[in-house]
This record gives structure tokens, sequence and C-alpha cells, in this order.
């Protein structure tokens, strides 16, 4: 099983190259105003433009009105758009039929009831996220460091590509991919050095780790 790996919140040209060079699947950049990792259009262009062919590039918003996408999209050349707050499937077809890109939904998971929306996303999305749902008092809906019991997803049919976030790290990607068997990984507090830094020495170890055979 090839397993795709997602750096997410890249904010800088090292932690990119690093994530490229590493084999990278997909790099993300956060339009999320209230987080570290947020950068703003003319940065993310700037970033967009050192990405090779065959590296997505998506670009990560929370709850986006239609001018919020449209200011992104007309100076980022996206490949991808990743919705991480409380957009319902009818919005997230919406964005799709928009923005002419597939759309991938994250679902915040931390009891098996949460899994039951995995459904209605999959119908309307191109790919789909499975996160840990953030405490009610945190400020954001991806990014906090958390993992889920990852065992709820062992031997479950999930209706589209997805990949795993939540708490992943270097140290333990490679156990979380053996119990869930997840067809990709997303990661982004789990390879900084500091909020919003990336260490390009840890993007490197967690994709070789994400990227060994399973047994």
């Amino acid at each position: 099983m090839a397993v795709s790996v997602k750096i997410c919140g890249l904010t800088e040209a090292a932690g990119l190259a690093a994530a490229v060079d590493a084999g990278a699947r997909y790099v993300g950049f956060v339009f999320f105003p209230k987080s570290p990792r947020h950068v703003s259009p003319g940065v993310a262009a700037a970033l967009a433009a050192q990405v090779p062919l065959g590296v997505a590039k998506v670009g990560l918003f929370v709850n986006p009105d239609d001018a919020a996408l449209d200011a992104v999209l007309a100076r980022v050349p996206l490949d991808l758009i990743q919705l991480h707050g409380a957009e319902t499937p009818a919005r997230v077809a919406e964005v799709k039929a928009r923005s002419g890109l597939p759309v991938m939904k994250a679902v915040g998971v931390a009891e098996p009831q949460d899994l039951d929306a995995l459904w209605d996303y999959g119908l309307v999305a191109d790919m789909l996220l499975i996160d840990a749902k953030p405490p009610k008092e945190a400020v954001l809906p991806g990014g906090n460091g958390l993992a889920f019991d990852w065992r709820l997803l062992a031997g479950r049919q999930i209706l589209k590509p997805w990949l795993l976030a939540g708490g992943l790290t270097p140290e333990n990607v490679h156990e979380a991919i053996r119990l869930t068997r997840a067809p990709g990984v997303d990661v982004s507090s789990g390879v900084e050095s500091a909020p919003g830094v990336k260490d390009p020495e840890r993007i490197r170890s967690f994709i070789a780790r994400a990227t060994a055979p399973v047994l």
C-alpha cells in the first residue's frame, strides 16, 4: 500500500522544499486568520510557484464565504480545496461547483457516532480528511495536535479517498497507519519546532516513516 502524505500549514520556503524533496503528495496553505499558520494570498502564491508538477497544492478554509474563496483563487493556483469548518454537505457541493476544483472535507471524530458524517460528506466531496474533533473551547478546528482513538477506523469501508489527521508525529504515524490502514496521512503541528514553524528534519522523518512498509 503506497501511503500519500500531506504536509499542511506551510508558511515558508524551507518547509515547503523539505516536504517536496521528501516526497509529499500534497502541500497545504492555511487561509484562516486565527491560525498561527495563516498565510496571505500573496505569500501562498509565491510558495505555490515553487511547487513542482505532481504535488497538489491544497488551500485550507474554515467556513469561507464566496468572497473569501474568490479572493484566494484569483491569486493562488490551487489544485484542491480543503473545507475544515462546519460546512454542510450542500455547502461543499456549492464550493465545488463555484470553484471548479475538487473539494476535500474534514470530519472531526471523537466517538463512534461521529463517523456517520463520513457517508453524507462522501456523497459530495472528492476526498475526506478524518481528524480529531477539537475541544469545545478550541479556537482552531484543526492543528491542535490531538489524536482520536484510531481503532474506530479499523476495518471500516470509506466511500471516498481519505487522509488520517490529528495528533500525528514522526513517532506515531507508522502505528497509526498500521491500525487504520489509512491510504494517506496529514500532518501540521506534529512536524513543527514552534507553532507555524516547520522543522525540515521532522518533515523528512515523518514522510520516511509514513511511507515505510506496513506489515
